[in-house]
This record gives structure tokens, C-alpha cells and sequence, in this order.
């Protein structure tokens, strides 16, 4: 149940929700379950949440169109700035604040899908291993 209970924080603090998962992270590594499966339910969930993001961000396009938000000019001009930094700004999809409007702006743009997994599981998969080796290293 720790392992799910995880992996349900970590896809909601990927989302808008004002959730972290960090400290649950740390309170199940201080509580002696696996660094390998911890590591694993909170990148994927922290992911599949930047996934739904993305989908988010894919159906609202025709919604923000609508309402007069986003134009056929702007969209090609950010567009041609997210494909040409898309993968560079997605590795801080794992950083508070801007990285839940990152994964969702790459469902807008059509950033291509593999590459956005690739890219966002990397960075937050990396951010947990990080967090959790210097738990270790400190606590000895």
C-alpha cells in the first residue's frame, strides 16, 4: 500500500494540485522500504501525471482558441521556440511551479509524445534517485 499510496502523491504533485511528493519519498526511505520500488512508483507516477498535463494541454487547445487566448500567429512562433528548446526546457519539468505549465504548454504545441516521455521521465526519475542518495549519504 505505500508503494500505491506514492505513486497516487507523486501523479497529483505532477499535476495543478498543490501536492509534493518529496516528503512522503523521504518518510517511506527514513521508514526502510526499498529504494528501488519508492524510486520507481514516484517517477512513474510523477510522470503519468505530466502525462495528463500533456493531455490537458492537447484538448485545450480548441477551448483556449475559442475563448480568444491563443492565435494561429502566436501558436506557429511558440511552437517554432518549443521545438527548437522543447526537450532542454522539459527537463525541468520537475521543478515546483513551472514544470506542471511546461508539460501542459507541450500537449498545446504537439510536442512530439516519445520524446516528451523520454525527456520527463528522465528529469524526474533523476530528481528522485538525487533526493534519495543524499538521504542515504546523510543519514550514514
Amino acid at each position: 500500500m505505500t508503494y500505491i499510496t506514492l505513486f497516487l502523491v507523486a501523479f497529483g504533485a505532477a499535476t495543478f494540485l498543490p501536492l509534493g511528493s518529496e516528503a512522503l519519498y523521504l518518510y517511506d526511505l527514513e521508514a526502510g522500504y526499498s529504494f528501488f520500488f519508492l524510486w520507481l512508483f514516484a517517477s512513474m507516477g510523477n510522470t503519468l501525471g505530466s502525462v495528463l498535463n500533456y493531455w490537458l494541454g492537447l484538448k485545450g487547445e480548441v477551448y483556449l482558441k475559442r475563448k480568444g487566448y491563443l492565435s494561429g500567429r502566436k501558436m506557429r512562433k511558440a511552437k517554432e521556440v518549443f521545438d527548437r528548446f522543447g526537450g532542454v526546457t522539459l527537463l525541468l519539468s520537475w521543478v515546483p511551479v513551472i514544470g506542471d505549465p511546461l508539460t501542459f504548454i507541450a500537449g498545446v504545441l504537439r510536442y512530439r509524445f516519445m520524446w516528451f516521455i523520454m525527456i520527463v521521465f528522465a528529469a524526474k526519475a533523476t530528481r528522485y534517485a538525487v533526493i534519495g542518495f543524499l538521504l542515504q549519504s546523510m543519514s550514514g
